[in-house]
């Protein structure tokens, strides 16, 4: 007999603390495991990881993991603060052809990049002006081979 898993959601409020990013990888660990994901930790850690230190390093204010079943054996990870502006390369692809990678010097930049080349697939959502802010959000299924 088949077991039939509900559709389910958390949300972790994180305060701007420069360990809040640990402290949310390790409840999205517990979670995987509770729902037998353990398969997608390593990459929905790093996902998750990426988004994170993204929302702490480019916004003065609280922010939130956001982890959901996206499919029977998927993970969605998103990632809100309160900076309304998505950031370059993340939202609607603007049609100009600007590759907006970092020098291959550069010490930052690449936290992004690393989300759209290691998701099956990702997008944002601005949630309007003022303390409305952003959503961040990628998703990962097993034998997606990324």
């Amino acid at each position: 007999m088949t077991t039939v898993v509900p559709p389910w959601t958390y949300t972790l409020q994180l305060p701007h603390d420069p360990r809040a990013p640990g402290i949310a990888r390790a409840t999205l660990r517990a979670v995987l495991k509770t729902y037998g994901l353990g398969e997608l930790t390593p990459t929905a850690e790093l996902l998750a990881g990426e988004l994170l230190n993204n929302a702490h390093c480019h916004t003065g204010g609280p922010y939130a993991l956001r982890l959901r079943s996206s499919s029977p054996e998927g993970i969605r990870v998103a990632v809100w603060d309160s900076d309304p502006q998505i950031p370059p390369g993340f939202g609607e692809e603007d049609g100009s052809g600007v590759d907006r990678r970092p020098p291959g010097t550069a010490e930052g930049g690449r936290g992004l990049h690393i989300v759209r080349a290691c998701a099956d697939s990702w997008g944002s959502c601005s949630m309007g002006t003022g303390q409305a802010g952003k959503l961040l959000w990628a998703e990962v299924t097993p034998g997606s081979g990324r």
